[in-house]
């Protein structure tokens, strides 16, 4: 079966403003809030979103940080999984956290996040925003608050996000096996 782009470029740029926009409604001025993205892709979407709120509030100080879950996974035995680099800061304790990642699939990934995140205090409050919410597959009972993007997919398809921090170009496409 041929791919399917779900999202091009300009199409990308309006999501994650759009996503923006959501945080800023429920957020103000981040004064009290964080984000933190997921490695290793999740990274990608957090730093996009932080440098676009900066844009639209005219500030530099929102606190952005990268959280390495490796340890965290419930099968990094059974992989070869190599570790990257948490990056955070900064304190969450009280803090509103927005926990961000590529796709939601399983939700494993997102549950192993909230465990490793747990290692850098109790915050206030956690949210989830993800570019893409892939439904009808959870393994875990997670869902986002701040969605791109919602597919009805199946097991054998698979979400692809083309970064222009890696690939050149921002794009989403579904796959099949």
């Amino acid at each position: 079966m041929k791919p399917k782009i779900l999202l091009e470029k300009n199409q990308f740029d309006i999501t994650v403003k759009r996503l923006c926009h959501q945080l800023i409604e429920v957020h103000n001025n981040f004064e009290n809030s964080v984000l933190i993205g997921l490695q290793p892709r999740g990274t990608y979407l957090a730093k996009r979103i932080k440098h676009e709120l900066e844009k639209i509030l005219k500030q530099k100080n929102i606190k952005c940080g990268d959280l390495d879950i490796t340890f965290y996974r419930d099968d990094f035995r059974k992989k070869e999984l190599i570790p990257n680099k948490t990056n955070i800061d900064f304190i969450i304790e009280d803090k509103n956290v927005i926990l961000i990642d590529d796709v939601l699939f399983t939700g494993r990934t997102i549950r192993a996040g909230l465990d490793a995140m747990l290692a850098f205090g109790r915050p206030k409050d956690v949210e989830l925003l993800v570019l893409v919410d892939r439904r009808f597959a959870r393994h875990v009972p997670i869902q986002a608050k701040y969605v791109g993007i919602t597919i009805d997919s199946i097991e054998t398809q698979n979400v692809k996000v083309d970064w222009k921090e890696l690939t050149k170009t921002d794009r989403i496409t579904l796959l099949s096996k």
